[in-house]
This record gives structure tokens, sequence and C-alpha cells, in this order.
């Protein structure tokens, strides 16, 4: 059974050492990247929340969940403002397979369902078209596209007062 842990001084640098494939890496920036964002983005009054994904002490994974927008947004989506980011979701490529993808996502949903920031009608994610895995899995907890862009990636969301896959298999 996997967790979700928050960065902090103690487990930053095993988080930094977690990678995807070299095929990956067009479709998640790599987790420096993303704790530099999570920075930025605390340092001007956003709200973000990055964790490590740990199957009992073993890091496994990164994930980040956002809220609303802020002054590092350029071009926010339409859905982004009082609503719920998963900004980033990666699994490291040595435990892909396994199943902490779709165990990490229902976490991340679960957490944002407490509404920490506040109530929002939805959570969304950006993804790479060419990423059919993300897709699949995704949609399989309710995610829908938009037919919005976030660049080069496909907008999805998900109502977050409907019935997902999360609650179903939980």
């Amino acid at each position: 059974m996997i967790h979700l842990s928050k960065v902090t001084h103690r487990n930053l640098w095993e988080l930094l050492e977690l990678c995807v494939s070299d095929e990956q890496k067009s479709f998640v920036a790599p987790n420096t990247v993303s704790i530099a964002e999570a920075y930025l983005t605390l340092s001007v009054g956003g709200k973000v929340f990055p964790f490590g994904i740990y199957e009992e002490d073993t890091p496994v994974g990164f994930l980040m969940i956002g809220y609303g927008v802020d002054e590092t947004f350029e071009n926010p989506p339409c859905v982004a403002a009082g609503n719920y980011s998963l900004w980033r979701l990666m699994i490291d490529a040595r435990y892909q397979g396994r199943g902490f993808g779709r165990q990490a996502l229902r976490l991340a949903l679960d957490f944002i369902r407490t509404f920490p920031c506040g109530p929002a009608q939805y959570c969304y994610l950006s993804y790479e078209p060419e990423n059919e895995r993300a897709k699949a899995l995704y949609h399989s907890f309710g995610f829908y596209e938009t037919g919005e862009m976030d660049g080069d990636e496909q907008i999805a969301v998900l109502k977050l007062d409907s019935q997902t896959q999360s609650s179903k298999t939980s």
C-alpha cells in the first residue's frame, strides 16, 4: 500500500533522484523543475502541495497538487481559477507497471476532496496527447477533455462532486 508524504528537507534529495524512462521524459518535467515551481508558487502566495509517493519507506514517485491562479501562471486554462489541479504525477521508471500511478491518483483525489484551499467544482490536469497510458488512466477516473490546450498539452477535467472510478474501486 502506498502513501503520500509532504516534501521536506528530510526527503527532498531522494525525491530529486527519481526519474521516468528516457522515452517518457517529454511527458513530465523532472522533479527538480517541479519542486522549484512549487517554491516559486509559494513565494508569491500561491497554493501548491508537493508530495513524495512512497511504498512503505521507499520513494516510488512524485505528485503535485495546485489550487487556483497566481502570478506565476502564464495563460492559465479557463478552468484554473478557483479549482484544483493535478500539476504533476510521475512514477520512477523502476516502479512502473505495479499500479502505483493508479493508487497515487486515487490518493491525490482523496486529498483534493478534503478541499484544503476551499471548495471547488473541478480538478483539472494536462497531458501530452501522445501519452496514451496517462490518458487511459485519467479517463478511468472520470477525467474528460475540454478541447482546451495548455501549450502542446491536452486539458482534462473531473467534476469533483461526481462519482469517479476512485470511489467505486476503494
